[in-house]
Protein backbone atom coordinates (compact mmCIF):
# COMPACT_ATOMS: atom_id res chain seq x y z
CA UNK A 1 0.00 0.00 0.00
CA UNK A 2 1.44 3.53 -0.72
CA UNK A 3 1.40 6.07 1.62
CA UNK A 4 -0.74 9.62 2.35
CA UNK A 5 2.21 11.55 1.51
CA UNK A 6 3.14 9.97 -2.45
CA UNK A 7 -0.34 10.15 -2.91
CA UNK A 8 -0.96 14.36 -1.90
CA UNK A 9 2.48 15.46 -3.31
CA UNK A 10 1.55 15.09 -6.86
CA UNK A 11 1.26 17.69 -10.03
CA UNK A 12 -2.88 18.16 -9.85
CA UNK A 13 -4.57 18.90 -6.57
CA UNK A 14 -6.56 16.16 -4.88
CA UNK A 15 -9.12 15.34 -1.79
CA UNK A 16 -9.48 12.73 0.51
CA UNK A 17 -12.24 11.56 2.42
CA UNK A 18 -13.00 10.84 6.26
CA UNK A 19 -15.66 8.06 7.33
CA UNK A 20 -17.14 6.30 10.71
CA UNK A 21 -17.02 3.21 11.51
CA UNK A 22 -20.95 1.95 11.19
CA UNK A 23 -22.71 1.57 14.67
CA UNK A 24 -25.22 -1.59 12.67
CA UNK A 25 -25.71 -3.17 9.67
CA UNK A 26 -28.25 -0.63 8.35
CA UNK A 27 -25.05 1.75 8.98
CA UNK A 28 -22.74 -0.15 7.72
CA UNK A 29 -24.50 -0.78 4.11
CA UNK A 30 -24.79 3.14 3.89
CA UNK A 31 -21.22 3.55 4.75
CA UNK A 32 -20.26 1.06 1.95
CA UNK A 33 -22.34 2.58 -0.35
CA UNK A 34 -20.33 5.82 -0.15
CA UNK A 35 -17.00 4.40 -0.05
CA UNK A 36 -18.16 2.68 -3.41
CA UNK A 37 -19.66 5.74 -5.03
CA UNK A 38 -16.07 7.60 -3.92
CA UNK A 39 -13.99 4.91 -4.95
CA UNK A 40 -14.61 5.75 -8.86
CA UNK A 41 -13.56 9.64 -7.76
CA UNK A 42 -9.97 8.33 -7.11
CA UNK A 43 -9.56 10.37 -3.56
CA UNK A 44 -5.88 10.46 -2.62
CA UNK A 45 -7.11 8.81 0.49
CA UNK A 46 -9.40 7.87 2.51
CA UNK A 47 -9.59 7.79 6.78
CA UNK A 48 -11.51 5.98 8.89
CA UNK A 49 -12.31 7.69 13.09
CA UNK A 50 -11.41 6.26 16.14
CA UNK A 51 -13.66 6.51 19.17
CA UNK A 52 -12.65 7.96 22.31
CA UNK A 53 -11.66 5.49 24.89
CA UNK A 54 -11.83 3.14 22.01
CA UNK A 55 -15.21 2.45 21.78
CA UNK A 56 -15.37 1.95 18.06
CA UNK A 57 -11.77 0.35 17.76
CA UNK A 58 -12.63 -3.27 16.48
CA UNK A 59 -14.81 -1.71 13.92
CA UNK A 60 -12.44 1.11 13.01
CA UNK A 61 -9.86 -1.78 12.65
CA UNK A 62 -12.26 -4.38 11.25
CA UNK A 63 -13.58 -1.19 8.15
CA UNK A 64 -9.59 -0.15 7.63
CA UNK A 65 -8.88 -3.59 7.31
CA UNK A 66 -11.84 -4.05 4.81
CA UNK A 67 -11.03 -1.03 2.91
CA UNK A 68 -7.66 -2.61 2.35
CA UNK A 69 -8.27 -5.53 0.35
CA UNK A 70 -11.46 -5.45 -1.01
CA UNK A 71 -11.06 -1.60 -2.52
CA UNK A 72 -8.54 -0.12 -5.10
CA UNK A 73 -8.10 2.60 -2.08
CA UNK A 74 -5.26 4.14 0.22
CA UNK A 75 -7.00 3.25 3.53
CA UNK A 76 -5.88 5.63 7.02
CA UNK A 77 -6.89 4.54 10.60
CA UNK A 78 -6.94 6.70 13.00
CA UNK A 79 -5.21 6.19 16.60
CA UNK A 80 -5.88 8.23 20.14
CA UNK A 81 -4.82 7.57 22.83
CA UNK A 82 -7.48 7.94 24.88
CA UNK A 83 -8.09 5.41 27.94
CA UNK A 84 -5.00 3.20 26.49
CA UNK A 85 -2.10 1.90 27.88
CA UNK A 86 1.46 2.09 25.89
CA UNK A 87 1.07 -1.72 25.96
CA UNK A 88 -2.40 -1.70 23.75
CA UNK A 89 -1.41 1.12 21.72
CA UNK A 90 1.42 -1.28 20.64
CA UNK A 91 -1.26 -3.87 20.12
CA UNK A 92 -3.62 -1.62 18.41
CA UNK A 93 -0.76 -0.28 16.30
CA UNK A 94 0.35 -4.29 15.73
CA UNK A 95 -3.18 -5.08 14.48
CA UNK A 96 -3.01 -1.89 11.20
CA UNK A 97 0.91 -3.39 10.16
CA UNK A 98 -0.80 -6.72 10.07
CA UNK A 99 -3.76 -5.41 8.38
CA UNK A 100 -1.46 -4.23 5.92
CA UNK A 101 -1.99 -0.05 7.02
CA UNK A 102 0.47 2.24 6.38
CA UNK A 103 -0.85 5.39 6.99
CA UNK A 104 -2.22 6.29 10.81
CA UNK A 105 -3.47 9.36 12.06
CA UNK A 106 -2.27 9.92 15.53
CA UNK A 107 -4.20 12.12 17.84
CA UNK A 108 -4.50 12.44 21.86
CA UNK A 109 -7.99 12.19 21.47
CA UNK A 110 -11.08 13.81 23.43
CA UNK A 111 -11.51 13.08 26.76
CA UNK A 112 -14.78 10.13 26.60
CA UNK A 113 -18.28 11.40 27.10
CA UNK A 114 -17.43 14.89 26.90
CA UNK A 115 -15.28 16.51 24.16
CA UNK A 116 -14.69 19.72 26.23
CA UNK A 117 -14.00 17.74 29.83
CA UNK A 118 -10.36 17.65 31.37
CA UNK A 119 -8.05 15.35 30.10
CA UNK A 120 -6.89 12.41 31.94
CA UNK A 121 -3.58 10.07 30.68
CA UNK A 122 -3.74 6.45 31.12
CA UNK A 123 -1.55 5.58 34.10
CA UNK A 124 0.29 3.62 32.30
CA UNK A 125 -0.41 5.74 28.79
CA UNK A 126 0.80 8.57 27.15
CA UNK A 127 -0.13 12.74 27.78
CA UNK A 128 0.76 13.93 24.60
CA UNK A 129 0.29 13.21 20.75
CA UNK A 130 3.79 13.82 19.83
CA UNK A 131 4.79 11.02 22.42
CA UNK A 132 1.94 8.70 20.18
CA UNK A 133 3.72 9.91 16.24
CA UNK A 134 7.05 8.66 18.30
CA UNK A 135 5.55 5.66 19.56
CA UNK A 136 3.79 5.02 16.01
CA UNK A 137 7.29 5.46 14.67
CA UNK A 138 8.84 3.14 16.33
CA UNK A 139 6.95 0.48 15.58
CA UNK A 140 6.48 0.31 12.08
CA UNK A 141 7.24 2.48 8.44
CA UNK A 142 4.15 4.27 8.63
CA UNK A 143 3.63 7.60 7.68
CA UNK A 144 2.14 9.55 9.84
CA UNK A 145 -0.58 11.79 10.76
CA UNK A 146 -1.81 14.37 13.24
CA UNK A 147 -4.27 17.30 13.84
CA UNK A 148 -4.67 20.61 13.58
CA UNK A 149 -6.65 23.34 14.81
CA UNK A 150 -7.48 26.55 13.21
CA UNK A 151 -8.78 28.06 16.00
CA UNK A 152 -6.43 26.69 18.19
CA UNK A 153 -7.02 23.36 20.49
CA UNK A 154 -9.98 23.83 22.87
CA UNK A 155 -7.47 23.43 25.86
CA UNK A 156 -4.84 25.46 24.49
CA UNK A 157 -3.89 28.64 25.95
CA UNK A 158 -3.10 30.71 23.04
CA UNK A 159 -2.58 30.34 18.72
CA UNK A 160 1.25 30.66 19.65
CA UNK A 161 1.18 27.82 21.73
CA UNK A 162 -1.19 25.80 19.74
CA UNK A 163 0.99 26.49 17.09
CA UNK A 164 4.03 25.25 18.85
CA UNK A 165 2.36 21.81 20.17
CA UNK A 166 1.84 21.23 16.41
CA UNK A 167 5.34 21.98 15.11
CA UNK A 168 6.82 19.58 18.01
CA UNK A 169 3.96 16.81 16.30
CA UNK A 170 5.89 17.34 13.36
CA UNK A 171 9.65 17.19 14.65
CA UNK A 172 8.35 13.93 16.74
CA UNK A 173 8.40 12.86 12.87
CA UNK A 174 4.30 13.51 11.33
CA UNK A 175 4.71 13.68 7.94
CA UNK A 176 1.41 16.06 7.64
CA UNK A 177 -1.06 17.51 9.40
CA UNK A 178 -5.29 16.84 8.89
CA UNK A 179 -7.26 20.67 10.28
CA UNK A 180 -10.52 20.51 12.03
CA UNK A 181 -13.18 22.37 10.80
CA UNK A 182 -13.39 25.75 9.80
CA UNK A 183 -15.59 28.65 8.50
CA UNK A 184 -13.73 30.82 6.21
CA UNK A 185 -10.58 30.05 4.03
CA UNK A 186 -8.80 32.88 5.58
CA UNK A 187 -8.92 30.35 8.94
CA UNK A 188 -6.93 27.69 7.12
CA UNK A 189 -4.53 30.17 5.47
CA UNK A 190 -3.46 32.15 8.90
CA UNK A 191 -3.06 28.68 10.13
CA UNK A 192 -0.75 27.78 7.35
CA UNK A 193 0.94 31.11 7.81
CA UNK A 194 1.81 30.54 11.97
CA UNK A 195 3.51 27.53 10.77
CA UNK A 196 5.55 28.52 7.83
CA UNK A 197 6.77 31.32 10.37
CA UNK A 198 8.56 28.87 12.07
CA UNK A 199 10.29 27.30 9.51
CA UNK A 200 8.16 24.47 9.01
CA UNK A 201 7.01 22.96 5.69
CA UNK A 202 4.89 20.19 6.07
CA UNK A 203 2.05 19.32 4.56
CA UNK A 204 -1.54 20.61 5.80
CA UNK A 205 -4.61 19.57 4.69
CA UNK A 206 -7.86 21.67 5.41
CA UNK A 207 -11.17 19.68 6.69
CA UNK A 208 -14.21 20.79 4.85
CA UNK A 209 -17.75 19.54 5.74
CA UNK A 210 -20.30 21.20 3.25
CA UNK A 211 -23.18 22.40 5.21
CA UNK A 212 -26.32 21.10 3.96
CA UNK A 213 -28.59 20.96 7.24
CA UNK A 214 -28.70 23.12 10.28
CA UNK A 215 -27.77 19.66 11.60
CA UNK A 216 -24.36 20.10 10.03
CA UNK A 217 -23.89 23.80 10.64
CA UNK A 218 -24.72 22.57 14.42
CA UNK A 219 -21.95 20.23 14.48
CA UNK A 220 -19.68 22.54 12.37
CA UNK A 221 -20.32 24.73 15.12
CA UNK A 222 -19.30 22.31 17.75
CA UNK A 223 -16.38 20.30 16.08
CA UNK A 224 -14.60 23.59 15.16
CA UNK A 225 -15.48 25.88 18.52
CA UNK A 226 -15.91 28.84 16.86
CA UNK A 227 -18.89 31.01 16.12
CA UNK A 228 -20.72 31.23 12.64
CA UNK A 229 -19.27 34.29 11.56
CA UNK A 230 -21.81 37.02 10.14
CA UNK A 231 -21.05 36.66 6.19
CA UNK A 232 -21.66 33.21 6.83
CA UNK A 233 -25.02 33.65 8.57
CA UNK A 234 -25.99 36.22 6.52
CA UNK A 235 -25.77 33.45 3.55
CA UNK A 236 -27.57 30.38 5.66
CA UNK A 237 -30.03 32.04 7.44
CA UNK A 238 -32.64 33.53 4.27
CA UNK A 239 -32.84 29.40 3.83
CA UNK A 240 -35.57 28.31 5.47
CA UNK A 241 -36.02 25.46 2.80
CA UNK A 242 -34.24 22.43 3.46
CA UNK A 243 -33.58 22.17 -0.29
CA UNK A 244 -32.61 25.79 -0.74
CA UNK A 245 -30.20 25.57 2.17
CA UNK A 246 -28.64 22.60 0.99
CA UNK A 247 -28.06 24.11 -2.20
CA UNK A 248 -26.29 27.27 -0.35
CA UNK A 249 -24.10 24.90 1.71
CA UNK A 250 -22.94 23.03 -1.39
CA UNK A 251 -22.39 26.68 -3.26
CA UNK A 252 -20.24 28.08 0.13
CA UNK A 253 -18.24 24.60 0.22
CA UNK A 254 -17.69 25.26 -3.25
CA UNK A 255 -16.61 28.46 -2.80
CA UNK A 256 -14.30 28.07 -0.01
CA UNK A 257 -12.66 25.31 -1.51
CA UNK A 258 -11.86 27.35 -4.74
CA UNK A 259 -10.17 30.03 -2.56
CA UNK A 260 -7.97 27.15 -0.64
CA UNK A 261 -6.67 26.18 -4.19
CA UNK A 262 -6.17 28.86 -5.16
CA UNK A 263 -3.91 29.68 -2.68
CA UNK A 264 -1.78 26.78 -3.59
CA UNK A 265 -3.53 23.59 -0.88
CA UNK A 266 -2.58 20.45 -2.41
CA UNK A 267 -5.67 18.36 -1.16
CA UNK A 268 -8.68 19.16 0.38
CA UNK A 269 -9.99 16.22 3.27
CA UNK A 270 -13.59 15.97 3.31
CA UNK A 271 -15.87 15.26 6.47
CA UNK A 272 -18.21 12.78 4.68
CA UNK A 273 -20.30 11.34 7.93
CA UNK A 274 -20.76 8.12 6.20
CA UNK A 275 -22.57 10.08 2.83
CA UNK A 276 -21.50 10.26 -0.44
CA UNK A 277 -23.32 12.76 -2.23
CA UNK A 278 -22.63 16.37 -0.83
CA UNK A 279 -18.87 15.22 -1.63
CA UNK A 280 -19.23 14.37 -4.52
CA UNK A 281 -21.25 17.52 -6.23
CA UNK A 282 -18.46 19.85 -4.35
CA UNK A 283 -15.47 17.79 -6.39
CA UNK A 284 -17.06 17.52 -9.23
CA UNK A 285 -17.57 21.38 -9.30
CA UNK A 286 -13.94 21.83 -8.65
CA UNK A 287 -12.76 19.47 -11.33
CA UNK A 288 -11.16 17.32 -8.80
CA UNK A 289 -11.71 14.04 -10.46
CA UNK A 290 -9.78 12.54 -12.74
CA UNK A 291 -10.13 12.11 -16.61
CA UNK A 292 -11.10 8.53 -17.49
CA UNK A 293 -9.11 7.20 -20.03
Amino acid sequence: MTTVVHRIRVDRPVFSVEFMPPRDAADEQRLWNAIRELEGLDPAFVSVTYGAGGSSRDRTIRTTGRVARETTLVSMAHLTAVDHSIAELRNVIGWYAALGIRNILALRGDPPGDPNGEWVAHPQGLHYADELVRLVRELGDFCVGVAAFPYGHPRSNDLDADTDNLVRKFQAGADFAIAQLFFEPEDFLRLRDRVAARGCDADLLPGIMPITTRKTLAKTIELSGAPVPARIAALLEPHTDPKSFRAAGIDLATEVSQRLLAEGVSCLHFYTFNRSKATKEVVNRLGLVPART
